[in-house]
């Protein structure tokens, strides 16, 4: 059967979300914003779903199957050569158990999860599995059992930039860039921003927040600080070694009133230590007209237009930072926002992704 939207037969589609948190928690970053509008444009375009996802999930518009279990470790916390393990009664075993007995139901399976057991499962699964991996190379581990599905079932690997991909080793070809997308209509365009700089993500370690809190120190412009705090400790440090800093936070926020707070800043500051898979905070800025100041590193440096929708600088200068932030004057709100329309939208990536799961299930 056809739908009036895609010219892809309508699928039954079975999403798998990440385990380290419910979806619509803010735990699981930006993997929660793509399986959310992934499965928005899905459903658009006449293909049916149903999400799995932890206990304790917050999102209301989509069929959410919620499962018990105890959260997956985040892999960012873990050593490279750390062994593979799950806690008792793991919610990512329990997930994937209910995927294979539900299995039959569905043409394809989506695994959000960057986690060793999705693909380790791959094989004995009936129903074939897209596997949407959302950061660079964390694990040698799970960088060998991707290499090992990549070979085994091909097209099945999907990633968001090509800096990510290149950080996993002897993969095989073909693989797939599917890039991202956003709702284009729940951000709103400002053309006149205060004096104000914004900075969001999961507060932890490897999205070195301190370094826009000592830009904000050291340019004395306010800084709207957003996000999940993961790592309490690692905030609390910030707190005490900058306690007079010009920072507010604001914990995490709808988008609604994420992009009402962002779209009145200057810039917004990404200060990644790792490869960024793709950086959705990214493509919401240049959707509010805000250009974008990040370390050139990963994938906000495969969608910032360098001088023209924002600017690139070297990683961990703060220096280059701060430069950058002088120099906004120079940049055309406008043409921010044009970027977003043309690049990001909800209906692009729903052609990137179609294209890819028929591809995976023509094979």
């Amino acid at each position: 059967m056809q739908n009036n939207l895609s010219s892809s037969p309508a699928l039954k589609l079975l999403f798998v979300s990440t385990p380290v948190g419910g979806l619509g928690t803010g735990l699981g970053g930006g993997v929660e914003l793509s399986l959310y509008n992934i499965a928005k444009e899905m459903l658009r375009r006449g293909h049916t779903l149903q999400i799995v996802a932890p206990s304790g999930s917050l999102c209301n518009e989509f069929p959410i199957i919620e499962i018990p279990g105890n959260l997956q470790i985040i892999a960012q916390s873990q050593e490279r050569n750390d062994p593979i393990t799950m806690p008792v009664n793991s919610v990512l075993a329990n997930m994937w158990e209910y995927a294979r007995q539900v299995q039959g139901e569905y043409d394809l399976i989506v695994n959000f999860a960057y986690d060793w057991l999705p693909f380790y499962l791959t094989p004995f699964f009936k129903t074939a599995i897209a596997h949407l991996v959302s950061m660079g190379s964390l694990s040698d581990a799970l960088d060998q059992i991707i290499c090992q599905v990549s070979q085994a079932f091909p097209h099945t690997i999907g990633f968001y930039t090509h800096s990510q991909g290149a950080t996993f080793p002897n993969l095989i070809s073909p693989l797939y860039y599917l890039s991202s997308g956003i709702d284009l209509s729940l951000y709103e365009f400002c053309d006149k921003p205060k004096n104000q700089l914004a900075w969001l993500g999961r507060i932890s370690p490897e999205k070195a927040v301190e370094d826009a809190v000592e830009v904000a120190v050291k340019t004395n412009i306010p800084l709207k600080i957003m996000g999940k705090i993961q790592d309490e400790q690692y905030w609390q440090k910030i707190c005490n070694d900058y306690p007079n800093a010009p920072i507010e936070y604001l914990g995490f926020l709808s988008t609604d009133k994420m992009q009402s707070v962002v779209r009145e800043c200057k810039a917004v500051l990404m200060t990644p230590r790792w490869v960024e898979a793709f950086g959705n905070v990214t493509i919401e800025a240049l959707a509010c007209g805000v250009p974008v100041i990040s370390y050139s590193r990963g994938g906000p440096a495969e969608i910032i237009q360098d001088g023209k929708t924002g600017f690139l600088v070297e990683p961990d200068s703060v220096t280059g930072l701060i430069d950058a932030v002088l120099k906004l004057d120079t940049i055309n709100r406008q043409a921010c926002r044009q970027q977003a329309e043309t690049d990001f939208s909800l209906n692009a990536l729903g052609l990137r992704l179609e294209n890819w799961f028929q591809t995976i299930l023509h094979r």
